[in-house]
């Protein structure tokens, strides 16, 4: 039996701990907790202060009691998410004094001001942290050094019962994508996710309106999205780096990256222009030079091609010069073609040569990372040339975006139960006749794994660490020039272009 008194009390006393509110706003709050409930009564009890329930146990139980009293019709996780949203948004201030108090502590401390939203974001369940913590994470130890492995567990699967009422339902255009500002204090529907308790902070680059978030369903610590004010196509262009240097510039202790503008290379959303940065390291920072190099009229600017699995250029130095040597890059790849390792600039008018730029500062230097890519198709490989081929596709099918270009494989749910099966179809030697029909992707990588392995101590730890030499393939694969003879020539000859058409 719930004591639905209790319940709201451990949740006041968790909101109290987590600085979401002040002592001055217990009594209100409370109120719009019991309203929400349709409670018209309170009843004192006794709850100890210092006992720090998980949020996720408290509002399951609210729920649970919402549910028995008919205060709350909806059996599926979106009902449930729609209405726990709206408890929590009880907790989180007016986005007017949500901006005022970052602004101040920005004001001492940078990065302070991020901390602090950033446990604001998980204290008010807007990043479902119990969701997060479902994600199977890992480091693989490569080529090109330790990559983080993700298999993605902490999107829910769209419950059926919801898939058959969004066709009784119209579709929506507000708010128009999930990057929009609309978003803030969304209350949510069966198609768009609930945003009640969601908070955008403002920032300016390069004299634009644009905003700092979290993402919900972080990948990497303080793992955040800056969106522009209007709903507009991603593009690459200059003014794209010069954004980059001016957020690096006013958030010196974070990265910050955009996905290429084009399909099949851009990432999922590339109908609102936006970037991905945070406080993380990707094995793509620690990767050192294979080749430096110089242009005559940037002489005290560092340009290198990074030891990475994809094709890199690194470019570090003053930030104007950054920004102008960025940009000149771009535009040189934009129009260049190389028919001996298959790049075309463009088919019949349209481009396939764009980039995937990652800038941050080292001190008083700043960096670009400019990672080259073409979306070209071809017969032999109809999801892109440069783009994991099909043998590829039983571990990682999807875009490689700006996550992936530094090292941080997001894998999809369903390896979590496949690889769970191969693990026990390889430690009972199954015959390939006994194998679900399902799982006969992975036979062939199976087959070669035990074949270099024909003792195997910890059959789990084995997939992990070929899982990561997977994703190694996959990064090669998207790589316009190959970690061969053949493609380090094919980028030395771009390399000379570059100078001999700029110095």
């Amino acid at each position: 039996m719930v004591n639905i008194y209790e319940e709201v009390e451990a949740l006041i006393q968790y909101a109290l701990r987590h600085r979401l509110i002040e002592k001055e706003d217990v009594i209100y709050t409370r109120n719009r907790i019991l309203a929400l409930l349709k409670l018209d009564e309170w009843k004192q009890v006794d709850v100890i202060p210092s006992s720090d329930r998980p949020l996720v146990s408290i509002l399951q139980r609210i729920i649970q009691w919402a549910e028995e009293h008919g205060r709350f019709v909806g059996k599926t996780v979106t009902d449930r998410d729609l209405f726990d949203t709206e408890i929590m948004n009880c907790f989180v201030a007016r986005p007017s004094t949500i901006i005022q108090t970052f602004y101040e502590k920005y004001k001492s401390n940078k990065q302070e001001a991020t901390t602090w939203f950033y446990e604001l974001s998980q204290a008010s369940n807007y990043i479902r942290v119990d969701r997060v913590r479902k994600n199977r994470r890992w480091k693989a130890r490569t080529k090109y050094g330790d990559m983080d492995i993700t298999i993605n567990l902490s999107k829910p699967e769209k419950d059926p019962r919801d898939i058959a009422r969004m066709k009784e339902t119209k579709e929506q255009h507000y708010p128009t994508c999930l990057l929009c500002i609309e978003n803030e204090g969304y209350a949510g529907t069966i198609r768009h996710p609930a945003r009640a308790n969601h908070r955008i902070i403002p920032v300016e680059l390069c004299g634009e309106r644009w905003f700092f978030q979290y993402s919900p369903y972080v990948y990497y610590n303080e793992h955040c999205i800056v969106l522009r004010d209007k709903h507009v196509p991603m593009k690459m262009e200059r003014r794209t780096f010069e954004r980059l240097l001016d957020f690096v510039d006013q958030f010196p202790h974070y990265f910050i990256g955009s996905n290429a503008d084009l399909p099949i290379v851009g990432g999922s959303i590339l109908s609102h222009d936006h970037f991905q940065g945070g406080q993380y390291t990707f094995a793509i920072e620690k990767a050192s030079a294979d080749f430096t190099f110089t242009l005559q009229a940037y002489p005290n600017v560092q340009m290198s091609i990074i030891r990475w699995p994809m094709s890199v250029i690194r470019v570090r130095g003053a930030k104007q010069h950054v920004l102008q040597v960025s940009d000149l890059i771009y535009k040189e790849w934009q129009t260049y073609s190389d028919p001996q390792v298959d790049i075309y600039a463009q088919t019949n008018g349209v481009p396939h040569n764009t980039v995937t730029p990652i800038a941050r500062r080292r001190e008083e230097l700043y960096e670009m990372d400019i990672v080259l890519r073409n979306n070209r198709t071809s017969a032999q490989h109809p999801y892109g040339i440069f783009h994991p081929h099909e043998e590829l596709h039983h571990i990682k099918k999807e875009n490689i975006g700006l996550i992936e270009v530094m090292g941080l494989a997001v894998l999809p749910s369903r390896l979590a139960d496949e690889l769970e099966s191969v693990a026990l179809y390889m430690t009972n030697k199954t015959p390939k006749e006994q194998w679900e029909p399902a799982l006969l992707k992975h036979w062939e990588w199976v087959q070669d794994m035990m074949e270099r392995n024909p003792v195997i101590d910890d059959v789990h730890e084995l997939l992990k660490e070929e899982v990561g030499k997977r994703f190694e393939q996959v990064l090669e694969h998207a790589g316009v020039f190959k970690r061969t003879e053949e493609g380090k020539e094919a980028f030395h000859r771009f390399i000379r272009h570059i100078q001999e058409r700029n110095n």
